[in-house]
């Protein structure tokens, strides 16, 4: 029996790449410095804000941005089922969320819920928060602000895996190897995307992996709910 009695076929599935706002500590304006010592300083232990920025601003809404935004859902017509996939990218933060917020008022913000991976930790309130700063009216979708937690439309494949288990952290990776599900770290990690960023210059080559994560994503929901699983010939990638 599912976890979760939720249409398939109503849920966005999706992830997000996120870089710093500037490629090094020293290109920062002396205010936003003293403002990243400030957030820092309880987190760093002995290392210095200069060697602490390349490894976790990208994480934090205030000092990173997003640069991918990877979705797809299920679609059936006349008995044949595709997993329909779009990625929203580029340099410019706020055209890349413009364009994924018109993309959810317009289609999947009635009805829809989103799903991620650790999605209700990161992906959900970085997106919104970005948004804000930019100005961009939040979609239904994301505003969950007075919401009770029952009425948020969020799913998310970490707090499935958990079972009430608040202690545990289980990476995308790990939960797809366990479930027998093809692997999306083939190329690069988590980890490396900040220097593909910055030093390669190479935005597509993240975009494929932020796009195999969030197939990866719906085929672990998929396989949670006994639901089946999302073969690559159903998967159709269009980022026109």
């Amino acid at each position: 029996m599912p976890l979760y009695k939720t249409d398939p076929f109503k849920i966005l599935f999706l992830d997000i790449e996120t870089v710093s706002q500037v490629e090094d500590f020293s290109k920062l304006d002396e205010n936003w410095q003293h403002l990243w010592d400030g957030k820092t300083q309880y987190q760093r232990q002995d290392e210095t804000p200069e060697d602490y920025y390349p490894k976790r601003a990208a994480v934090m809404a205030e000092f990173g941005k997003v640069i991918c935004i990877s979705c797809g859902f299920l679609k059936e017509i006349d008995g044949h089922r595709t997993f329909r996939v779009r990625s929203f990218y580029g340099d410019d933060e706020k055209k890349v969320l413009e364009d994924f917020a018109e993309m959810l008022c317009k289609h999947f913000d009635k009805d829809y819920l989103l799903c991620a991976h650790n999605g209700k930790e990161f992906d959900f309130p970085y997106l919104s928060r970005r948004m804000i700063v930019h100005g961009i009216h939040l979609p239904n979708s994301l505003n969950t602000s007075g919401l009770k937690p029952w009425e948020v439309p969020h799913l998310d494949t970490m707090e499935m895996w958990k079972f009430g288990d608040w202690k545990s952290y289980t990476s995308i990776k790990l939960l797809s190897a366990l479930l027998n599900i093809p692997t999306p770290k083939d190329d690069i990690d988590g980890s490396m995307v900040g220097e593909v960023y910055w030093k390669e210059k190479d935005l597509e080559r993240i975009v494929t992996y932020c796009q195999k994560d969030a197939v990866t994503v719906a085929r672990v929901f998929l396989k949670m709910e006994g639901l089946g699983e999302l073969p690559e010939e159903e998967i159709v990638i269009n980022n026109d």
